[in-house]
């Protein structure tokens, strides 16, 4: 799942770095629409701001995707720092990060919102923040664990080097350009899709996610017990 880097490289966690491998960094761009999932925001966005003035709705969704870009890029570039300074094993948090993303596919297949996202208290928050495009929408219900722990996984192997760390800053940069354009059209996507489609895209997510959370779950357990392997 790692950033290819060498392809003839045999070490699956750290690669020297030259060409980025295109087809990884695809792959966390879907990874990473996926547990964003801005569509799935477009009904707490409207019920916020729906009778708000457009220009008040683009700075939002402007202030949403910054944030986005924000985190995500800082997690790819200091995630591998922050492993190592507690000591924790990329085979440990690939573990984690899987069963966190693993809650969250089934949520997303039960058309809910998880709890890991956003609480009801910052529902409340956000009826009354006058930033809301930052928090709590761009953090934590689109930026949030599920995300960060799967950019720092793809962080951690690229074997820490700027070239690759700065590869990782392409899908987050196109994630958050999804974000702003989902919600700069959150409107007429909520009058052409309506609560159903919404749903529907929600669940088809969900089970992406699921398989991904697995695939992550699988690799961790490898990292931790290499004879499962054998």
């Amino acid at each position: 799942m790692g950033l290819r880097y060498n392809p003839t490289h045999r070490n699956l966690a750290r690669f020297p770095l030259a060409v980025p491998d295109w087809g990884e960094l695809i792959k966390l761009t879907v990874a990473l629409v996926v547990i964003v999932e801005p569509f799935g925001t477009v009904p707490l966005f409207l019920g916020v701001l729906g009778t708000s003035p457009p220009g008040v709705q683009a700075k939002a969704a402007r202030s949403a995707a910054i944030t986005v870009f924000a985190v995500l890029g800082l997690s790819a570039l200091a995630g591998d720092t922050i492993l190592a300074l507690f000591g924790i094993s990329i085979g440990s948090f690939m573990v984690g990060g899987g069963l966190l993303l693993l809650i969250l596919s089934v949520s997303m297949l039960q058309a809910k919102e998880s709890r890991i996202r956003q609480t009801p208290e910052e529902v409340a928050e956000a009826n009354q923040s006058q930033a809301i495009g930052v928090v709590p929408i761009g953090l934590p219900l689109l930026a949030g664990p599920g995300a960060i722990s799967t950019v720092i996984i793809y962080a951690h192997e690229t074997g820490g080097e700027m070239p690759g760390l700065l590869a990782l800053l392409v899908p987050v940069a196109v994630v958050a350009g999804v974000v702003w354009m989902t919600l700069r059209s959150a409107g007429a996507i909520a009058r052409r899709m309506g609560t159903t489609g919404l749903n529907i895209m929600t669940r088809v997510m969900g089970l992406i996610l699921a398989a991904l959370a697995v695939e992550i779950m699988a690799r961790g357990l490898l990292q931790l017990f290499p004879g499962l392997g054998a």
